[in-house]
């Protein structure tokens, strides 16, 4: 029988795949498009029907649909064959069940924690209520997952120990915690918001308080685990992705309620900050960098619809500067004071929520507007604000083009002249140079393609799975000592790496080559992919020294790097050539 991959690669084209993500352009046998991977202007990525593989020039990101999949919605081997697989209509229920790693587990513990909260719901009228109260439909409440537990020390806690999980588990999936008298449920007496990453598969929770006893935060989340990080997630991202390719543009609200309704409303494109990092995290952070640069690739265009207080006005700006240096286009909602999104829906009807959307306002000038609003009899302290407050967003956008536009949109509003406007905004520059600097530092980061990891990954499983067996289809020692040698690293601190991750390693090997048919031939091509690109690194290393010392003149640092750099560039070459015979 075929394996899972073979059977969703004959079911499923690259350009198929690709094309439901991405825009792409017919240029000759070939498609063409704008890197997803990093921000270009001129269309560098390419898919080949023919390889069924995709390529960019730009940053040097290839692979087949798995990969793609893997790098777009940021998710891990297992996640990316389960997107894959219920796209295909391939069934992965018979595969690998009696090797289930530590990742594995954690995410059945999530899962039967989360049908252990949904029946808790259904048992609990006042809770159900609630929902209800607040405008939740049946379905909605069905459909994500929403659920209840009751005020008890350890109710899920015995549930998930009679479904075999210990203890240690239990508390590594952030659903327990221990103290000296031992272990104890993390959520209590709340109503329970399941939070998904790309695939669907639950990783986390945020869990609202459902009688205040005024000790209680009113919201309980996850702590970060090996399933979840609280960086690289939106709440409701798996059923709104869809929906924001489709309409190409995200509406980030704060509040699981916010979201559920919007979602009840019709407009599916909706994500929320809940139970994530993106509402209490600076611009100078990756990890708020890793939310937004995942909603860019699947739109550049954002909402922000946050509460109008304090709290929410600050969130919403901190959003909106990251996004804008990401060049997208980002508007926001103006909420009247004291009213969520969830409230507008509610008790004002899906058109109020429509037309809020609409009406929405580009950040700068909806800036703009409530300074104006709240100092319209001080133009000196207006003129202040715009300094402090509108400026600096101004900063961030990289276009020349577009800070003239808001430069002008500010001096027709204000009567300020363009020319002090300008003076002002070269001295935002140099104060905000350090923190540009860290934008750019984290935006590199979140765009960069870890092909060589990826190659990497592929060889360890290969290793780590043949040398399990009884029967080898191959043998991997020379394998395994060429990898060596091409990392520099000694045998001990490999063989640690490979176990860190061990079933992981050996469930994508299996799955992509369980037949062992092309096993010895993928084995060293994927080897000789490894060196090719390892060669690059070190290429991309050297570049940047021979840079620096043309920058200090020192003629015999660079003769020294020149030569380095075409000693490499030889052996980049003796690959391609070896390629061709």
């Amino acid at each position: 029988m075929n394996s899972p991959v073979e059977q969703i690669k004959e079911r499923l084209s690259i350009e198929e795949i690709v094309s439901s993500y991405i825009k792409l352009d017919r240029a000759g046998t070939n498609f063409r498009a704008r890197c997803p991977f990093h921000n270009e202007k001129t269309p560098s990525f390419f898919v080949s029907p023919d390889r069924n593989s995709y390529y960019c020039f730009g940053c040097g990101a290839k692979g087949d649909i798995f990969t793609f999949i893997e790098e777009f919605e940021g998710l891990d081997f297992k996640g990316a064959l389960k997107v894959l697989a219920e796209k295909a209509g391939v069934s992965l229920a018979h595969f690998n069940k009696e090797k289930e790693g530590e990742k594995e587990r954690l995410y059945r513990a999530m899962e039967e924690a989360t049908k252990f909260y949904e029946k808790n719901l259904e048992k609990e009228e006042k809770a159900l209520a609630y929902l209800k109260s607040r405008g939740l439909n049946d379905k909605s409440i069905k459909d994500f997952r929403i659920g209840f537990v009751k005020n008890d020390w350890r109710l899920l806690l015995t549930f998930l120990q009679s479904k075999g999980f210990t203890d240690l588990e239990i508390e590594k999936a952030g659903l327990a915690k221990k103290t000296e008298k031992g272990f104890y449920d993390r959520f209590r007496g709340r109503i329970m918001f399941p939070i998904s990453d790309s695939s669907g598969r639950i990783i986390a929770f945020s869990g609202r308080i459902f009688e205040d006893d005024g000790k209680s935060a009113k919201y309980l989340n996850s702590p970060d685990t090996p399933i979840f990080n609280k960086s690289a997630v939106l709440y409701g991202l798996d059923k709104a992705k869809e929906s924001i390719r489709k309409n190409n543009f995200s509406i980030l609200v704060e509040g699981q309620m916010d979201l559920v309704l919007s979602h009840q409303a019709g407009f599916r494109n909706t994500v929320a900050t809940s139970g994530t990092a993106l509402s209490d995290s600076t611009i100078s952070k990756e990890n708020v960098v890793s939310n937004l640069g995942l909603l860019r690739r699947l739109s550049s265009n954002i909402v922000l619809a946050f509460d109008a207080d304090k709290a929410g006005f600050n969130a919403s700006s901190r959003a909106a500067k990251i996004a804008l240096s990401f060049d997208m286009d980002v508007k926001v909602v103006s909420m009247p004071l004291g009213v969520d999104p969830a409230d507008l829906i509610s008790k004002n009807g899906i058109d109020a929520w429509r037309t809020a959307i609409r009406e929405s306002k580009h950040v700068i000038e909806f800036l703009l507007n409530r300074v104006l609003f709240n100092y319209k009899e001080d133009s000196r302290k207006a003129g202040r604000e715009i300094k402090e407050k509108v400026l600096p967003y101004v900063d961030v956008i990289e276009s020349a083009i577009e800070k003239a536009n808001f430069i002008k949109l500010i001096n027709s509003k204000t009567g300020i002249e363009e020319s002090a406007l300008k003076e002002d905004l070269l001295k935002i520059e140099k104060d905000s140079k350090i923190e540009k600097q860290e934008i750019e530092k984290a935006k590199n980061e979140e765009n960069k393609v870890f092909r060589k990891d990826y190659i990497e990954r592929r060889l360890m499983g290969i290793i780590l799975w043949q040398k399990s067996l009884s029967e080898k289809i191959i043998d991997v020692d020379d394998i395994e000592k060429e990898l060596l040698s091409i990392l520099d690293t000694k045998k001990e601190e490999f063989i640690q790496k490979m176990n860190d991750n061990k079933e992981d390693l050996i469930f994508e090997a299996e799955v992509f080559y369980g037949d062992g048919l092309t096993l010895e031939k993928d084995a060293k091509e994927l080897l000789i992919n490894f060196k090719e690109e390892s060669l690059k690194e070190e290429l991309f290393k050297k570049m940047k020294e021979l840079q620096i010392s043309e920058m200090k003149k020192d003629s015999v640092a660079s003769n020294k790097v020149l030569k380095d750099i075409n000693d490499i560039n030889k052996k980049i070459q003796e690959i391609k050539n070896g390629r061709k015979n």
